[in-house]
């Protein structure tokens, strides 16, 4: 099975270098693809590519000229969908390191309909969890320690007892063609940040199958893209594009779902129904309108929006104009919220959160209050589905 690696990159050539070497030299079949695409990089990455693609006929690139980003959301879809050639595609990151024959792992476990994940092992730059490891083999390519990675490796094989848990991360792995069927990745939460939960949760209500593997991991020095991208940050703090991209992104998220990211211990996307909801709100002033405007399908309000409209659309693909309307308008959701603006705390937006599930677990039509807010639920009509594939008219019909 040969695997064209999807790879975008912007100003990490090192670590891109790094990451092409283990492709090559680890991998048991030699004629994988590495599919990448120079995001406006000023660091010599598209000078390095060309030089590739005359060297290695398995090496493909792309370049996006700038001198703004295109980000890995829609890089992503442009690799896998007009570079790539071969029927299996892996979602990859410059700043990964994939140890010896977890291509053979891959295909051993691969089948359509199924993502297959590897394994992250990580330096202590982030909180641990039951789906990663953390251990320090170095922060850079330049001080990887490679001899000891290989072998604590082949001892953690050895003393691991679950071959395969399920979860989902990146890198994976997924025939093409199941990957194109949904869309791809979603330009909502472009140039980046988000993309990858919104993908899984659709993959999850697609049906596909998760499968993590533990004997086949990447060294993974993580967000050498943006968040900690050396060019314009330090290692281990946030960058301002990064934090400014995140909020965004998480804002849309919310306008899609209606909760903020929800998986299990093991990254499992848990999606709970996704229902048609109004917030109707007294007491409303343009700060409230910007905390609430993304949790509810309308906002019905009794203040002044145009304002806040005109400067977050920028942010959204979601067309504002048909989200916010005026307090006395017909309340034409599945679910309306009643509730006065003055009385909203920190714990109010718990409730948003929750609220999806909350009608989920409900059941069934009528009327219920919760807090300061009041339900009237006229019909309880799932539409998570119609959030599968990006060309679903009932989503599209919310954007510009």
């Amino acid at each position: 099975m040969n695997i064209s690696f999807i790879i975008p990159a912007r100003n990490n050539l090192k670590y891109l270098k790094w990451c092409y070497d283990a492709i090559r030299n680890n991998l048991s079949h030699k004629n994988h693809e590495v599919c990448v695409a120079d995001d406006a990089s000023t660091d010599g990455t598209w000078e390095w590519c060309q030089e590739m693609q005359q060297q290695d006929p398995n090496f493909k690139a792309i370049r996006n000229d700038g001198p703004a980003r295109k980000g890995m959301t829609e890089l992503y879809n442009i690799l896998v969908e007009t570079v790539a050639t071969n029927d299996v595609v892996m979602i990859y990151h410059a700043d990964m390191y994939i140890s010896k024959n977890a291509d053979l792992l891959i295909e051993k476990y691969l089948v359509p309909q199924t993502v297959v994940c590897l394994t992250r092992i990580e330096p202590p730059l982030h909180p641990g969890g039951p789906e990663k490891i953390v251990q320090d083999f170095g922060m850079e390519p330049e001080t990887f320690k490679k001899d000891e990675f290989e072998k604590w490796l082949l001892t953690t094989k050895v003393n691991r007892k679950d071959k395969t848990t399920e979860g989902v991360f990146a890198p994976w792995a997924i025939y093409k063609q199941d990957f194109l069927k949904i869309g791809g990745h979603d330009l909502l939460f472009a140039p980046t940040s988000k993309e990858d939960s919104d993908i899984f949760n659709r993959f999850f209500l697609s049906g596909y199958k998760f499968i993590q593997l533990w004997e086949a991991c990447v060294y993974h020095l993580t967000c050498r893209g943006s968040r900690f991208n050396p060019t314009i940050t330090s290692i281990g703090t946030d960058s301002t594009e990064w934090q400014e991209q995140n909020v965004k992104s998480a804002r849309n998220f919310i306008r899609k779902w209606g909760h903020f990211v929800k998986h299990n211990d093991m990254m499992k996307p848990v999606v709970p129904n996704r229902y048609n909801v109004g917030f109707v709100v007294i007491n409303c002033d343009e700060y409230r309108v910007a905390l609430l405007e993304p949790w509810c399908d309308t906002l019905y309000t009794d203040v002044e929006y145009s304002r806040y409209i005109k400067a977050e659309q920028q942010n959204t693909r979601y067309d504002l104009n048909k989200k916010l309307k005026r307090y006395d308008e017909p309340k034409n959701n599945d679910v309306v919220v009643t509730f006065d603006g003055n009385k909203i705390t920190n714990q109010s937006f718990e409730f948003f959160n929750i609220l999806q599930q909350m009608l989920e677990d409900s059941g069934q039509p009528g009327e219920l209050e919760y807090d300061i807010f009041k339900l009237k639920i006229k019909i309880l009509n799932d539409h998570s589905k119609c959030l599968i594939d990006i060309n679903n008219n009932w989503y599209t019909n919310k954007l510009l």
